[in-house]
C-alpha cells in the first residue's frame, strides 16, 4: 500500500473551488462589522473561526488509516455523481482491499471543535439531543454507492442542523448548529453505515471524507453566518442551558 494513495481531495477541482469561493465570501461578510458577534455567539475569535474553516479545507486532503477490510475487486479512478455533486474515487494500483480511514478536515477537526463548543457552552442536554436528531435524519438518507462508499445529499445536514439548532436553542443556534451538523452527520451517515462498506469495492472509505465532507464544511459556514447575522447578545461565552443571555 502506498501512503500517497490515501491522500486526495474528496471533490473534483471545480466543486472544491466552489467551497473555497464560499469561504472567501464568508470572510467578506464577517468583515462587515460582525467580528464581535462571531466571538460572542460561537464562543471563538474571528481568527480562530477562519482558521477552523481553512483547516477543514486543507485537511480534507489527508486521511488517517484505521483498519483494512479483506481484499476484493476494487474500483478506482472514477468520478461519482450523486445528487448533482461530483466525488473523486482515487486512482490506485494493486490495492489489497478497502481501507477505513478518518478524514482530517471532515472528521478530526470538526469533531474536536464540536467537543470544545459542547463544553464551552455547557450544552449537556441540547447538544446530544440535536446530534441525535440530525443523525436520525441523515442515516436513512445516506446511500452506499459501489466503488465509492457512503454518500449523503449535501444540504441534508446543513438544513437539518439549522432547523434543529433554532428550535432547541435560538440564543446558541450557531454553536449548536455546528455541533449537531458535524457530529450528527459523522454518526448518522458514516459511523452507523460502516457495516455497509463491505462489498462496495471502494478503495478507501473515509469517515468525514468524500460523500459527507461538503455537508460538514457547509454546516460550519452556516454556524459562522448564524454568529454574524443574528441579533447581538451581550454575553454568551460562559452561559449554560439553564441561563439565557440578557
Amino acid at each position: 500500500m502506498q501512503l500517497s494513495h490515501l491522500h486526495y481531495f474528496p471533490l473534483p477541482l471545480p466543486f472544491f473551488s466552489m467551497l473555497v469561493g464560499i469561504f472567501l465570501l464568508l470572510v467578506g461578510l464577517l468583515r462587515i462589522g460582525a467580528l464581535h458577534y462571531v466571538s460572542m455567539r460561537l464562543g471563538i475569535s474571528f481568527g480562530a473561526a477562519l482558521l477552523l474553516l481553512l483547516g477543514m479545507l486543507a485537511g480534507s486532503y489527508f486521511n488517517i488509516p484505521l483498519a483494512e477490510l479483506p481484499a476484493q475487486e476494487v474500483r478506482s479512478g472514477q468520478e461519482i455523481v450523486f445528487f448533482g455533486m461530483h466525488y473523486v474515487v482515487p486512482v490506485v494500483v494493486e490495492w489489497p482491499g478497502t481501507v477505513i480511514a478518518v478524514n482530517v478536515g471532515g472528521a478530526l477537526i470538526p469533531g474536536l471543535m464540536s467537543l470544545y463548543l459542547l463544553f464551552r457552552h455547557h450544552l449537556w442536554l441540547r447538544g446530544p439531543v440535536a446530534i441525535a436528531l440530525v443523525a436520525a435524519v441523515c442515516h436513512p438518507l445516506a446511500h452506499p454507492i459501489p466503488g465509492f462508499g457512503i454518500a449523503l445529499p449535501v444540504f441534508v445536514p446543513v438544513m437539518t442542523a439549522a432547523v434543529v439548532a433554532l428550535l432547541l436553542s435560538p440564543n446558541l443556534a450557531a454553536p449548536l448548529a455546528y455541533i449537531s451538523g458535524s457530529l450528527g452527520t459523522l454518526i448518522g451517515a458514516d459511523l452507523l453505515n460502516l457495516g455497509r462498506i463491505q462489498g462496495l469495492a471502494a478503495p478507501i472509505a473515509s469517515i468525514g471524507g468524500a460523500g459527507t465532507f461538503d455537508g460538514i464544511f457547509l454546516t460550519g459556514i452556516l454556524a459562522m453566518l448564524f454568529a454574524s447575522l443574528t441579533r447581538p447578545l451581550r454575553r454568551v461565552g460562559h452561559g449554560s442551558e439553564g441561563k439565557k443571555a440578557p
